[in-house]
């Protein structure tokens, strides 16, 4: 039996035992419990931690609301004490708030209670006024019936006498005027200041007197005029009324002031002196301008009324042809006053024709079209019109372009006095051009720097080109070769262009033709390769059909070359003929 298989007496002995560590136990511990001390450990942060347990209440307390409000209404009942106690708590620090936010709620509501009592007051006077069976009470019952108003209301018609002439929508806060309107014929001298004023004089009488919290200016009387204020928590609504209005009219002002406040809440609490988005309330304040007039009492007979009338009517209708012409005769010197290059010195009226005196350009717009359209008639009208050069702007440039006939490239403007041409042109246009504007009466200096002269573009374009142009040789080698044929076709096409347009602009051109070597071998001998080159490559521009005239041929030996190009490689670049283009201006 193998020895190793023998059990250990000593492993019965518990004093021998190996018992596990704590950090053995904690690592068990953490492997059987962990999951649930973690769990333990988040539900008590959750006790602890007042943000985390508002949040939990927080996502489920609107949900716990619902639910409890559709089971029953105890939680109605328990919170009506809680919300009663913080309205009347709100109300009592600052009553404000509450009557801002009510107020385009509050206002119909009340007018709608005052207007059904009303109606029912006028129901009863209504009734109690029935009885009356005077003449005039026939006549007002005959309106009544024919008007298919009430009689109570044609009763107060012909007792009540007003007209509002102007609104103005204030800023409550700045004072500044936001929107104004006015009844035609209403002359008023500076709005801003009536508005101004009109904040002044409440801020005076609040800081001057003892008045309560949130009493407000409500009326102003100045002889015949009266000013009525309504207010809301962001505008002021200022009617001026002449005359005596009635009570109900504030109804209308107030319907007003809250439609703009719903409308433009939010503009008139942002409000920093831009009105424009209060232009959109001025139909609501031209709602605001009614009147009422109180009818003529009738003292006369029916029959001399008839008579009357009759008369009136006509002697409006002998009257009124001759107005209806002086109108528009009026408007028609007004008009014919407006038209450019039409200048009217006088008017008369000899029997039964117009006589007009002036001054006419011959561009100006025909005054007889302007007749016809003024529905008078052509007979009765004489033109005694001078001819003249208006220099209105439109008409000198219409003859300034029939004098120079620019071409469609170039546009003409006037600026102070001075002409302008801009676009591009031909040469010859650009110099003829220049005589014909000293002609010119008005304007009296001509510009044309930003004109663009056709030829002259392509003439440097092209002697830029040719500067650019080079032949290449081999070394010691002076005949051009069969390579250079393609660069010589081009350099003779661009050559003869350029000559052309040197005779359209009267300039002179002189192509001089420059030999180059390297730098190796003698100087003398480099020198005499150069010319031979340059030489060469004269009479192979002669053989193409260029005249010799416009040509000349230099040899400068080792000079470097003027190309750019030639300058990377200097010794085998150095091996080249170059072009040089001469310019010079034609001597009358």
């Amino acid at each position: 039996m193998n020895k190793s298989s023998v059990p250990d007496d000593n492993n019965d002995d518990p004093d021998n035992i190996n018992y596990p560590s704590g950090e053995e136990l904690e690592k068990l511990r953490s492997l059987l419990l962990g999951p649930e001390q973690e769990q333990i450990r988040q539900l008590q942060e959750r006790l602890d931690n007042p943000e985390l347990h508002a949040n939990d209440i927080g996502r489920d307390l609107p949900q716990a609301i619902v639910m409890r409000s559709n089971r029953d209404d105890r939680l109605k009942t328990a919170l009506m004490p809680t919300v009663e106690g913080i309205v009347k708590a709100s109300v009592k620090k600052d009553y404000k708030i509450f009557s801002d936010a009510l107020f385009p709620v509050i206002g119909p509501a009340i007018r709608k209670a005052i207007s059904e009592t009303f109606k029912s007051m006028i129901q009863s006077i209504n009734k109690t006024l029935e009885q009356n069976f005077s003449w005039q009470g026939l006549k007002w019952r005959i309106e009544a019936f024919r008007t298919g108003k009430s009689y109570a209301e044609i009763i107060l018609s012909h007792t009540l006498l007003y007209r509002v002439e102007q609104v103005f929508l204030i800023h409550k806060e700045s004072g500044l005027l936001l929107q104004n309107v006015k009844a035609e014929s209403v002359v008023f001298q500076d709005v801003d200041m009536v508005s101004g004023m009109l904040k002044a004089i409440q801020d005076f009488v609040q800081d001057s007197f003892r008045t309560k919290r949130g009493d407000t200016l409500n009326t102003l009387e100045f002889g015949e005029l009266a000013v009525w204020i309504e207010q809301s928590p962001q505008a002021i609504l200022a009617a001026v009324i002449r005359g005596i209005a009635p009570v109900e009219l504030r109804t209308v002002f107030q319907n007003a002031l809250e439609n703009i406040h719903l409308e433009k809440n939010e503009a008139l609490e942002s409000f920093a002196g831009d009105t424009s988005p209060f232009e959109a309330v001025k139909n609501q304040l031209e709602d605001c301008l009614q009147s009422q007039l109180k009818a003529k009492k009738q003292k006369s007979s029916f029959v001399l009324w008839i008579l009357l009338s009759v008369f009136v009517v006509f002697i409006g209708i002998l009257s009124f042809f001759p107005f209806r012409d002086h109108q528009r005769w009026t408007h028609y010197l007004e008009e014919l006053q407006q038209i450019p290059g039409i200048v009217v010195t006088s008017t008369e009226k000899h029997g039964d024709k117009y006589h007009i005196f002036g001054l006419r350009d011959p561009l100006s717009n025909d005054p007889l079209k302007i007749l016809k359209n003024a529905r008078l008639d052509p007979a009765e009208v004489v033109f005694r019109l001078e001819p003249y050069y208006s220099i209105y702007p439109e008409f000198m440039l219409k003859r300034i372009e029939n004098i120079l006939n620019p071409p469609e490239t170039v546009h003409f403007e006037i600026k102070e006095g001075v002409l302008f041409s801009q676009g591009s042109a031909p040469h010859h246009w650009i110099f003829e051009t220049r005589k014909l504007a000293r002609l010119i009466p008005w304007p009296v200096q001509y510009r044309d720097d930003n004109i663009i002269d056709i030829e002259q573009k392509k003439f440097d374009k092209l002697s830029e080109r040719i500067n650019k142009q080079y032949l290449l040789f081999k070394t010691n080698a002076s005949q051009y070769t069969f390579e250079h044929k393609n660069k010589l076709r081009e350099i003779v096409s661009d050559i003869k262009g350029l000559l052309q347009l040197a005779r359209a602009l009267d300039k002179n051109v002189h192509i001089q033709i420059v030999g180059h070597t390297d730098s190796f071998g003698a100087e003398r001998a480099n020198l005499r390769l150069s010319r031979k080159r340059a030489d060469n490559i004269l009479s192979a521009l002669i053989a193409k059909g260029l005249k010799k005239d416009n040509f000349s041929a230099i040899g400068i030996g080792e000079g470097e070359s003027s190309n750019e190009e030639t300058n990377e490689n200097a010794d085998e670049n150095s091996r080249c003929v170059t072009l040089r283009v001469i310019i010079s201006d034609i001597q009358n």
